[in-house]
């Protein structure tokens, strides 16, 4: 059985109607009555309060409703996965822009054209999105923001609530027009991106969120696996007899020394700090 129909089994025989299960669960009606009818998919249960509440109305088991979301919303997800990828709305793409400096927007726009919803384009999209859910997970359970956003969007705090948790569950590839408008529209106050870096600055609307402004930088990694320092190594930079005066990029190199099977001692890395430092171990740098 689904979501949908345990809850209107319960509904008929607990004799509750969907208006009270709608005050209870602090939605509208209207939520409910899609929610029901499925034409509007479920919410995620880590970002939703909403389980809880209809479990409790309705005297269902605890942890019910949630087992049967994550089951449902993983087979909708495979689906999801199957389709390909869409460009986003010329509407959407226009106001992501238009919070842009102007002679940024015009180069991004030529680069937009030319590859729509290319990696640059899902890039900004997809940080720009990151950044306007992040400010509402920390601010959807506070009462006060969201009657101040429903104000901005001429919505009631019960129609806010319901726009929040279906915004939780909204990605790059369904990013529709409602969803900025209502969201990035009013939280972001603009953007910018060095394109040589792909570094970003977006910078948020004073008193919707609780920091200013955001930044994100993307450096290069050491793709390598992380590995445990050897106990030996320990030892040995413990013993300052034995490496009291190591230079830093000796360290670095003592450092990237793999062995399979055997441990080595502190007196091995000793002996190899010595062959580093030996001249007579290192051809000098050949004439040409």
């Amino acid at each position: 059985m689904n979501i949908p129909e345990l809850i209107k089994q319960r509904l008929e025989e607990s004799g509750h109607e969907q208006r009270e299960l709608a005050v209870v669960a602090e939605v509208t009606e209207s939520y409910i009555s899609q929610l029901l009818t499925g034409k509007k998919s479920l919410p995620a249960p880590h970002r939703s309060d909403i389980y809880e509440k209809i479990e409790a109305f309705l005297k269902l088991p605890a942890g019910e409703l949630t087992r049967l979301a994550d089951a449902q919303r993983k087979e909708n997800l495979k689906k999801k996965i199957e389709e390909p990828a869409r460009p986003l709305f010329q509407e959407i793409r226009e106001r992501i822009l238009r919070k842009c400096k102007p002679e940024k927007a015009n180069q991004l726009r030529y680069i937009f054209h030319r590859e729509p919803f290319g990696e640059i384009e899902r890039l900004i999209t997809q940080k720009l999105l990151d950044v306007a859910k992040g400010v509402a997970r920390e601010e959807w359970r506070n009462e006060d923001w969201l009657r101040v956003v429903g104000r901005l969007n001429q919505k009631s705090y019960e129609e806010m609530r319901v726009t929040v948790l279906e915004f939780f569950d909204t990605d790059i590839f369904n990013l529709s027009v409602p969803n900025f408008v209502y969201f990035l529209e009013p939280l972001i106050r603009s953007w910018d991106i060095d394109l040589v870096t792909f570094g970003m600055k977006v910078i948020l609307t004073p008193g919707l969120g609780r920091e200013q402004i955001k930044q994100f930088e993307f450096v290069e990694k050491d793709l390598r696996p992380a590995v445990e320092e050897e106990p030996g190594l320990r030892e040995f930079l413990r013993d300052t007899a034995l490496s009291g005066d190591i230079a830093e990029e000796e360290l670095a190199f003592l450092k990237r020394l793999r062995f399979k099977d055997k441990r080595p001692t502190e007196i091995y890395y000793y002996r190899e700090l010595q062959n580093l430092r030996d001249p007579l171990h290192f051809q000098g740098k050949r004439s040409t």
